[in-house]
């Protein structure tokens, strides 16, 4: 119990830390938006960068651990979906939204310091492994529905592959082979910028928490809510345990990963198509302030 404690507080702390100064004008919300970039495009890419560089990768493609993910994803956003179009009437794109809420994770700014505190190095490549299919299959599936008969799946892959994250990801697999050749002071600088992912990640969580506040009510982003926080890691938990049996870290990284509150992504996915605005801000916020209640209930299940 005092080992949850431990990764919850300090990670849940700095959020609030976030959230207070820029609600006491201490920092700017254009403060904010510019931690929250340097973390997306230069922190947590080169965290990818020098872990994939240099970890142990599996001999096989663990498949276990991608079904038993991503069948928690298909089943919450299909939920997700069907009750926002039979129980709240929304609209098409809604639906969408709705369910991308309900499956797409906040790693970046929470999963990645939350997973890492909680199982240190032997969580690094799985949780990057899983980072790495994630961002594109998600954004790739919400894009195509929402934009149906005139989607291009061309431009849906030219904007992933300008994505920092798929980019530090692919350069990371290219540089296994040529790890020992990197100057030191280069690796040093990576480490440098990548050791501030995780703090500067957790404050600019609460300067956004601050920006996107309840504007669409409760109803709906309770339920997406309590779709991403209990009912998608219990799936993955259920079939990393009963049905694949995966190894212990593996297990909890998969169950964390999918504990992990709704991620900007679906508020920014709104932004850009102009539809579900306040739905996704909304279950940004409520998601986030729930989750340190509900992810120190899956810690204690894994015996964190």
């Amino acid at each position: 119990m005092w080992e949850s404690v431990g990764v919850i507080l300090p990670a849940f702390g700095l959020v609030a830390v976030g959230f207070v100064a820029v609600r006491s004008r201490l920092l700017s919300e254009r403060s904010g938006d510019g931690l929250s970039d340097f973390v997306y495009t230069l922190a947590i890419p080169c965290l990818i960068f020098r872990t994939l560089a240099r970890a142990e990768m599996p001999d096989v493609q663990p498949w276990g651990y991608w079904i038993a993910y991503f069948t928690g994803v298909a089943v919450v956003w299909a939920l997700a979906m069907v009750i926002a179009a039979r129980v709240f009437r929304r609209d098409a794109s809604e639906t969408v939204l709705a369910g991308f809420s309900a499956g797409q994770s906040n790693t970046v700014l929470v999963g990645v310091p939350i997973i890492l505190r909680a199982y240190g190095e032997e969580g690094a490549v799985p949780l990057f492994l899983l980072i790495a299919v994630h961002l594109p299959i998600m954004v790739a599936a919400a894009s195509l529905l929402i934009e149906g008969r005139d989607a291009s799946l061309l431009a849906v892959g030219k904007r992933l592959l300008v994505n920092p994250i798929i980019v530090a990801i692919l350069l990371g697999s290219a540089a296994r082979p040529f790890g020992g050749a990197i100057p030191d002071p280069a690796w040093r600088m990576v480490e440098l910028i990548g050791s501030a992912a995780i703090p500067c990640a957790l404050i600019a969580m609460g300067a956004a928490l601050h920006r996107y506040g309840l504007t669409a009510g409760l109803p709906l982003p309770a339920t997406v809510s309590v779709l991403k926080l209990v009912v998608h890691p219990l799936i993955v938990y259920w079939l990393a345990t009963r049905v694949f049996v995966l190894p212990p870290a593996w297990t909890g990284v998969a169950v964390l990963f999918a504990a992990c509150p709704t991620g900007v992504n679906a508020y920014l996915l709104a932004e850009r198509y102009k539809r579900g605005v306040a739905l996704t801000s909304s279950a940004v916020s409520l998601s986030t302030m729930l989750a340190m209640l509900t992810m120190f209930g899956w810690l204690q299940v894994l015996g964190k």
